[in-house]
């Protein structure tokens, strides 16, 4: 059960908060963390853009991504959202084994 956490990008607080609670509610994610304003500069279609965005950062495990992943579409606005793992190389014991608890049990 490796933990990783899931870096999502939104177009605003509101968007970002529903994707947040279906994630928690469906134990998808043990936590997600929103950071209201990030600025982001990224090619799109050909020209550069510069927007501001919510963050998001799902805290979960490997197994649940592709889900996670589905769930996120469906609820997102973007064409194609940001949604990247990276894994959790350390943390405190009691931390990781509480993130573990509160998400879906691997099949």
């Amino acid at each position: 059960m490796e933990p990783v956490i899931v870096f999502i990008t939104a177009k605003d607080e509101t968007e970002a908060a529903l994707i947040a609670h279906s994630l928690v509610e469906e134990r998808l994610a043990a936590c997600v963390n929103i950071i209201k304003s990030v600025r982001s500069i990224y090619r799109w279609e050909g020209k550069v853009e510069d927007e501001n965005e919510t963050l998001l950062i799902a805290k979960t495990r490997r197994g649940l991504f592709d889900k996670l992943r589905k769930k996120v579409k469906t609820l997102h606005s973007y064409a194609v959202p940001e949604i990247i793992a990276a894994q959790i190389a350390e943390g405190s014991a009691e931390y990781l084994s509480w993130l573990m608890q509160e998400i879906e049990p691997p099949a």
